[in-house]
């Protein structure tokens, strides 16, 4: 298993592979660096969780199935999306105590392999990858980098540069979405929530906002991911919350028109094709 920005091979294309791992699925990308076009953008989804033996399995069949594998990559990014996974000051941190970090908040076994990824804010984030997976990738790809999906998430938010009010930002998936907080480009608050009705979804925006003493006359809440205009969620939000919007989630790719909504669906995983 490796953790690394560089793939050995001998033979490489000028094209870039990045695979969303959740429990519930996978996504994946391939972005032409030299036209800087999206040149696939799949998910599959299973309606149930898998195991970490079936996600592998899974995994590999989408693989053979694509025909990832007649290619080799310049670069490859593993994105871990799950809710394992907390954020810790940088200066706090000590890496021989990482298990504890997520003792507090998180359910782990003693055999669970622990990382966590850096980010340019002075947070640490701590969380558990697949080893199967990685292992598989290793085998399969060569060398390869992993993140967790919420630092992809929390370092475009960043990136964005919002303005000086708190901004509010929702990240929507099946069964699961993301929220994060900003005032003046600096994290203030960040989690992640199961939801199973539109109720679920509506009640923990207003509570945190509640908790952060956000009023929902005033504070913006951006959507991202699974969510439109006309989906039952973004109408419960707008009878709660007077300034919602689904953001602008251009990153300056190309791609086929048929891929637009599909594109629109995982902005997050586009944005590993952006950090280096």
């Amino acid at each position: 298993m490796a953790k690394t920005n560089n793939i050995e091979t001998n033979k490489l294309t000028n094209q870039r592979l990045s695979i969303q791992i959740s429990l519930n699925g996978l996504s994946f990308s391939i972005l032409d660096v030299s036209s800087q076009t999206i040149v696939a953008l799949k998910s599959f989804k299973k309606s149930r969780v898998l195991t970490p033996l079936e996600l592998l399995d899974y995994l590999k069949f989408v693989i053979d199935t694509e025909h990832l594998k007649q290619n080799t990559y310049s670069q490859i990014t593993v994105i871990y999306r799950n809710d394992l996974s907390t954020l810790v000051p940088e200066t706090l941190f000590d890496e021989t105590n990482i298990a504890d970090y997520l003792k507090f908040n998180n359910k782990i076994l003693p055999s669970d392999f622990i990382s966590y990824d850096q980010l340019s804010n002075g947070t640490v984030n701590v969380y558990v990858p697949l080893v199967n997976i990685n292992n598989y990738i290793y085998d399969t790809f060569g060398a390869f980098t992993y993140k967790h999906y919420s630092t992809l998430f929390i370092e475009h938010l960043i990136n964005l540069k919002a303005g000086l009010d708190s901004n509010m930002f929702v990240d929507v998936d099946e069964n699961q979405f993301e929220i994060a907080v900003l005032k003046e480009q600096k994290l203030i608050f960040y989690n992640t929530f199961s939801y199973s009705t539109k109720e679920d979804f509506i009640y923990y925006i207003l509570f945190t906002a509640e908790q952060l003493q956000m009023n929902p006359e005033t504070f913006p809440l951006v959507f991202s991911g699974l969510i439109d205009e006309d989906s039952e969620l973004y109408e419960i939000a707008y009878k709660y919350v007077r300034h919602i919007s689904k953001g602008n989630q251009d990153l300056g790719f190309q791609f086929e028109p048929d891929m637009k909504q599909v594109v629109a669906n995982n902005p997050i995983l586009l944005t590993s094709f952006t950090c280096e």
